[in-house]
Parts: C-alpha cells; structure tokens; sequence
C-alpha cells in the first residue's frame, strides 16, 4: 500500500493526519460532460424544461456538491471552502454541456475532491431535470484539470 494516503501500514482505511501540513492558498478545476439527444439539448437551450432552468439549477446543485463533499467522501477532511466556481456550457457538438468547477481554500489539504463532486452534482441535476425525456444520456468525461498548493505543488492535466 506504498504511495496511498488513506490506508495504514495493516493495509486499514483511515483519514490521513494532515495537522503539520503547512496552511497554504489551494486552487482545484475539475471538468465533465453530459451527453444528450439534440431534442434534449434544444429543450435545455431553449428554455423547454417543464422542472425550470436547468443550467442555473444544476450550477447551484454543484455549489451545494461541492460545500457536501465531506459527508458524501468518507475519508475527506471538511474544510472552509472559500470559492466555488461552476460554470456549464451548451456544446451543440456533443450535444450536451460542458461542466467546469473551480473550487479553492486556505488550508491544509486540497480541494480536488471538492471539484470533482461539483461536477458530477451538477451532471447528475441536469439528468434528473429532463430524464423524463431521455433516459439515455451519458456522463462522462470527469477529471482534475489544474490543482495548486501545498507541498505536491501543481498538477496540470494534458
């Protein structure tokens, strides 16, 4: 178990000590997609969707992900989020949107964890907003593109 964080030397799932990490200024963006059927797509972008404005109800649906990730990761330390970030796009090419989530705090573990559930909280809100209408969407497409800060240093996706 060389290299993991959050298993012990008997190989035992633990939450990982980080009171003598250095507080330091941590940044995260994580990304996603959800893919759709062109007429679920039109409905979103034009407005159609009988539950509401999908975009605006899935961006704060991510922010509130983001704010839960420590009771929703069992090994996450809970930590005073400063900024989230979640922006969704239309992408008539997919088609479907485009999911982008910064998260950042000042502390001493990073925010990537916090990220990732923005996204996929808000991939999983749009399903449930217009699954009565295609069942058959896709999520994917989910990863860590930037984090910075602490003693790992920045990790940049290619």
């Amino acid at each position: 178990m060389a290299g993991l964080t959050h298993f012990d030397n008997k190989g035992d799932a633990h939450m990982v000590d980080v009171s003598d990490k250095a507080v330091t200024s941590r940044v995260a963006v994580a990304e996603g997609h959800i893919k759709m059927d062109p007429q679920t797509y039109d409905i979103i972008t034009e407005g159609r969707a009988k539950k509401g404005d999908v975009l605006s109800v899935a961006r704060l649906a991510g922010i509130m992900g983001a704010k839960k990730t420590p009771e929703l990761i069992p090994l996450c330390h809970p930590l005073p989020i400063t900024k989230v970030a979640v922006e969704l796009t239309a992408d008539a090419a997919l088609p479907g949107i485009r999911i982008e989530a910064t998260v950042k705090t000042t502390g001493q573990t990073g925010v990537e964890m916090e990220a990732l559930t923005a996204v996929s909280t808000a991939a999983l809100t749009v399903y449930d907003m217009v699954k009565a209408v295609d069942k058959a969407m896709e999520i994917g497409g989910i990863r860590v593109l930037l984090k910075d800060g602490g003693k790992s240093g920045r990790y940049e996706a290619s």
